[in-house]
């Protein structure tokens, strides 16, 4: 029953968003990842009352809003600029958010209770915020679209790999205490169909850009038109750092889950758990796309 639902629930969200990262205008894509980051930040906060803190609700939300407004702003098309101007505001919102959460702490009755309070806050700005910034962020470079359906594909395709292989043939445990049911042969699984993924897109970018293009799914911007073929080589690397990422990204959502004494982070998405339980290995994944992407403008 949990897989039928797990099955129904990617066939329901997984078009939508493939539209969203396809077609979408950036304050769209903003919008929506503010609205993901939301709900995962809510569902962190309630993890942390396991830890017996008292998270500051409010003042996160605003925080967290604040960013992903500023990056509805940044200028379209101009990806140079964009990534400048993201670079500096996620620099300051970073350094200025323990100062914001430390002075909301002053006015707790209970002093002890502020820093655990401001910890958490700046944290979960940190571990969801900015990760989910950052994939906003790349749908505003060159190819911007291709990429995200890269990296949405490789955690796709890494996730089921592992969650079959290491069902059916995994016998060597990673991380018992942590994540019981993970295992060392769905984790080489998982690498080695991103591997493949990785390959098939750079061999194909062209071919697949342009069927998105002739079925209306693509801006001309967002293919690979204006580029070269993506070397092979790279390539590979970039797919298997992905993967190893987002493998992390599960791993320490479960740890914080597990010290919570809890299976799922929420119940907002049938047979998946929460927003949070969705997004995990996104969160440790985006960082490393927007890297490349952001090296690829730079030079």
């Amino acid at each position: 029953m949990n897989l039928l639902k797990r099955v129904l629930t990617a066939v329901v969200l997984i078009p939508i968003v493939l539209v969203l990262v396809l077609r979408a205008p950036i304050p769209m894509v903003a919008l929506v990842a503010a609205l993901v980051a939301l709900l995962a930040v809510e569902e962190l906060l309630k993890l942390a009352e396991a830890y017996n803190i008292r998270p500051f609700r409010w003042p996160t939300y605003l925080f967290v809003g604040l960013l992903f407004l500023l990056l509805a702003l940044e200028p379209a098309h101009q990806p140079l600029l964009a990534t400048a101007i993201f670079l500096y505001t996620v620099g300051f919102a970073s350094a200025l958010a323990p100062f914001v959460f430390l002075t909301a702490g002053t006015r707790r009755t209970d002093l002890r209770t502020g820093f655990p309070a401001a910890a958490v806050s700046v944290f979960a700005f940190g571990y969801i915020a900015l990760p989910l910034g950052f994939l906003v962020q790349i749908r505003e470079q060159w190819a911007g679209a291709v990429l995200l359906l890269y990296l949405l594909l490789l955690v796709w395709v890494g996730d089921i790999s592992a969650y079959f292989v290491g069902g059916f043939l995994g016998c060597h445990r990673m991380s018992p205490r942590i994540s019981p049911n993970k295992t060392w042969e769905g984790a080489l699984a998982s690498l080695i169909a991103s591997l493949v993924v990785g390959m098939l897109l750079a061999n194909h970018a062209r071919a697949i850009s342009s069927a998105l293009l002739n079925a209306h799914l693509l801006e001309r911007r967002d293919g690979y038109f204006a580029l070269e073929k993506p070397p092979l080589g790279p390539t590979l690397l970039l797919s298997a750092a992905i993967n190893v990422a987002a493998q992390l990204g599960d791993l320490v959502e479960s740890l914080i889950k597990r010290g919570a004494g809890v299976k799922d982070s929420g119940a907002i998405l049938p047979g998946h758990g929460g927003m949070l339980d969705r997004i995990d290995a996104l969160l440790f994944a985006a960082p490393v796309v927007w890297y490349y992407a952001a090296w690829r403008v730079m030079q």
